[in-house]
């Protein structure tokens, strides 16, 4: 009797690198490049981290297809050795997602200018540091090269008490298009990614200055908010999907979606509600200038407000526990009721 034919796999025999792919987001797009035949390679800054996140992927398939390696992505010369090692490695570089990033959460004046700096060195020179070095790399594939890069809704409308951060991706968008035109013709598809809110924990890896606690408040409830937010697993899988089928643009949720058209259609109009926006936000003044991670506010005093949070952001809190955002020293946050 004939056997029936291995299934084949979309990125079977193919190297995968995801950058900022210890946790969240990015942890969560490995384990789909991986269920769809991927050898990946997921960089990250923390090495203990990184290992946290390479024990939780090698469920998801061979565990010598999954390899953690340190690089910060701020370094281009730390980057370039990356894809050498991988290409020297697994014998080509075939897909690379450039997700690595930060969240500075507070009034503009309370982050300062060295914020802005901070987020345009992660976020854009990060994506600019990986499409340069990959790229080289990506044009040699037989498999036809892809590259995505993870920019956000937030570069496509500017968010109120996140503007650092929307400046980044904005330049993130941008770089992505541009570089979908050139190039295409040399054989590499370019997807530009912009997620809206999903739940992925990362509030707690979130930096906040200003009224930090109330930053922290407004922001943790939000991102959990089940009718705003977003699965995380469900959006990995969905830009994983898209960039399987090199789709150019990729904007997830209908808020997002919304968001984006509104101020396409009518930017005037998108400003002054934003402006609305910002004035129901926590203030700068008597606030902290130097801000503070997520995890390190996730405690804050018992009340209405304290309990409403918790009860927003329950599922947030829990995607934390599950997507490796929790370091070995952060307690897990007790859920409602």
């Amino acid at each position: 009797m004939q056997r029936p034919a291995p299934h084949h796999r979309p990125f079977d025999g193919l190297s995968a690198v995801v950058t900022g792919g210890s946790r969240g987001l990015g942890l969560l797009m490995a384990r789909q490049l991986m269920a769809r035949g991927a050898t990946v390679t997921i960089a990250a800054r923390d090495a203990a981290e990184l290992a946290d996140a390479e024990s939780i992927l090698s469920g998801t398939g061979p565990a010598d297809h999954v390899r953690g390696a340190v690089c910060d992505v701020r370094d281009q010369a730390a980057v370039r050795d990356l894809f050498a090692e991988v290409a020297a490695r697994h014998g080509s570089v075939d897909l690379v997602i450039a997700n690595a990033g930060v969240i500075q959460v507070a009034p503009w004046e309370s982050v300062g200018t060295q914020g802005f700096r901070d987020a345009m060195s992660t976020i854009f020179e990060g994506a600019l540091h990986t499409a340069a070095e990959a790229l080289p790399h990506l044009r040699r594939s037989r498999a036809g090269g892809r590259l995505a890069l993870i920019g956000s809704v937030g570069g496509l409308v500017a968010v109120p008490h996140l503007l650092p951060y929307s400046c980044a991706k904005s330049a993130v968008a941008t770089l992505a298009e541009g570089l979908r035109a050139e190039e295409t013709a040399r054989g590499v598809t370019v997807t530009a990614v912009h997620p809206g809110l999903m739940r992925t924990g990362s509030h707690l890896h979130a930096r906040f200055a200003g009224a930090a606690d109330r930053e922290f408040a407004w922001f943790s409830a939000l991102a959990g908010a089940p009718l705003v937010s977003m699965d995380a697993e469900r959006a990995a899988e969905r830009i994983v999907s898209g960039i399987e089928r090199r789709r150019p643009r990729i904007v997830l949720t209908p808020a997002a979606r919304l968001a984006a058209a509104a101020h396409g259609l009518a930017p005037a109009a998108t400003t002054r509600l934003l402006s609305v926006v910002a004035r129901a936000l926590p203030g700068p003044d008597g606030g902290r200038s130097e801000a503070v991670e997520g995890h390190t506010l996730d405690t804050p005093p018992d009340g209405p407000a304290s309990r409403l949070r918790r009860t927003l952001s329950a599922l947030n809190d829990r995607a934390a526990d599950r997507f490796n955002q929790r370091g070995h020293d952060r307690p897990s946050v007790a859920g409602p009721g």
